[in-house]
């Protein structure tokens, strides 16, 4: 699986993030403060990221900042993507189950490394069938970009 993976600083679990991927067997594409020549900044790096699965170019995304609540919120901000900030694994699994999440943003401070392992074993592990108001709710979120989008 292509994974476009977004920084905005090479703290925390920051520096074990692609290895981790890549040992998963993904490929990462990296941005912000991990490709040298783009701007790290969180707002910047995550959009990037999130572009990448939008536009074709990565399965699935991982953005992260301080709190992961900006990276979350930019990610969020292009259409399509479903940005899910979560800290543990329990919440990583009902991301993609119930919310059927293509991003997943990661706290740079609050992150461990074994909390980065059990929230990734989530994260990819097969999520199971939705129920019919799961699948409801995420179709609605396309109706509310797609209302924005005509209101601009």
């Amino acid at each position: 699986m292509r994974i476009a993976l977004a920084c905005d600083e090479l703290t925390g679990v920051a520096g074990s993030l692609t290895g981790e991927l890549e040992r998963r067997g993904h490929e990462v594409i990296p941005h912000g403060a991990l490709a040298e020549h783009e701007r790290d900044d969180w707002a910047w790096a995550s959009e990037a990221a999130a572009r990448d699965v939008v536009e074709g170019r990565a399965d699935e995304a991982i953005v992260c900042c301080w709190t992961g609540t900006g990276a979350s919120i930019a990610a969020n901000k292009v259409a399509g993507v479903r940005a899910a900030l979560c800290v543990d694994a329990a919440t990583a699994a009902g991301a993609r189950r119930w919310n059927d999440a293509n991003a997943l943003a990661l706290s740079l401070r609050l992150t461990s490394g074994a909390e980065l392992t059990e929230i990734l074993d989530a994260w990819f592990a097969p999520a199971g069938e939705a129920d019919h108001s799961d699948r409801a709710n995420v179709e609605h979120l396309g109706v509310i970009e797609r209302v924005q989008d005509a209101s601009k």
